[in-house]
């Protein structure tokens, strides 16, 4: 069996350890918040990235570490763990420069390979060639816009648009549950979407008098499929218990009214794994962690011609 590292999202360290557990997988060594294993290539929810066939490399010299890397391959990311800092941005500074930038939304990610590697003591590194993710660590990062959205949410759902590589657009109606202050509906109305904006609270008011934009007063558990008619996207970052979620997703699920489905999970004291497993069952679900996700995890769900 190969070796497999999953690097947990910083706090989140025994959240990836307890679905690891789940899955039957043993971690056999921690360097910080990466965990090593044995089996196969899964794709937890709760690792922000996946190292893939990690080996360990002599790192004598600073040079010939670099140069054992650069053998490997161009783009490597330093993932800084307790120890060794000032060793290891030494080689780094030997390696080839990879941008990190901050992106400006809407954009599409990287398409170079990027591999991951690590000082794990002051002779001997870690290293994998490919990790899953295109952005340094799993962390996507954006050029803020400090003066639109009327919150920070919005950065979640750039982040999760960005990773897919999908935007809804003009044409395409989008419903917003639980939008307030509106956030994400400013985001789907600055793409050119038809945004129906659902919420008991009101927007802000920034977000009053957009051309495309409709604010429904209601709850986003009280209104019903059939109020609204078919959608292309359902968005819903609305605070409460995971199974209620659920229970929101599949009614709409059963109406067959939504094309695409990207919601925020948020998990009130203890992870609800029950639920999470239920999420990841859905057919077609994807789960992930987000660099902008608290104490939460991203569900989507796309049509299948996407």
């Amino acid at each position: 069996m190969t070796a497999v590292g999953f690097l947990a999202p910083e706090g989140f360290e025994a959240e990836l350890r307890h679905e690891l557990a789940r899955a039957e997988v043993t971690v056999t060594t921690e360097y910080g918040r990466l965990l090593l294993a044995k089996g196969p290539a899964l794709h937890p929810a709760w690792a922000q990235n996946i190292w893939y066939d990690p080996v360990e490399l002599p790192a004598e010299s600073i040079k010939k570490a670099a140069r054992r890397l650069k053998e490997i391959q161009r783009n490597w990311a330093l993932l800084p763990t307790t120890g060794h800092h000032r060793r290891a941005a030494l080689i780094a500074e030997q390696l080839p420069h990879v941008s990190a930038k901050p992106l400006v939304f809407p954009a599409q990610p990287p398409r170079a390979p990027l591999g991951g590697w690590t000082l794990i003591a002051p002779e001997r590194m870690l290293a994998a060639p490919t990790t899953a993710s295109l952005f340094p660590h799993g962390e996507v990062t954006f050029i803020e816009d400090r003066i639109g959205p009327p919150s920070r949410a919005y950065l979640k759902l750039w982040e999760a648009l960005t990773v897919l590589g999908v935007y809804p657009g003009a044409g395409e109606r989008c419903l917003d549950l639980g939008a307030a202050p509106g956030g994400w509906s400013w985001v789907l109305h600055e793409l050119g979407a038809e945004v129906i904006s659902v919420d008991k609270a009101p927007l802000a008011e920034s977000l009053q008098g957009l051309p495309r934009l409709t604010y429904q007063r209601d709850s986003a558990f009280g209104l019903r499929p059939q109020h609204i008619g078919p959608v292309d996207w359902l968005f819903s970052d609305v605070i409460c218990y995971p199974s209620k979620l659920l229970e929101l997703v599949r009614r709409w699920m059963e109406a067959g009214t939504v094309r695409n489905f990207l919601c925020t999970i948020k998990f009130q004291g203890e992870t609800d794994f029950d639920t999470q497993d239920a999420f990841a069952a859905i057919p077609g679900s994807r789960l992930m962690h987000l660099h902008h996700n608290k104490h939460e995890l991203t569900w989507i769900k796309l049509e299948s011609e996407r």
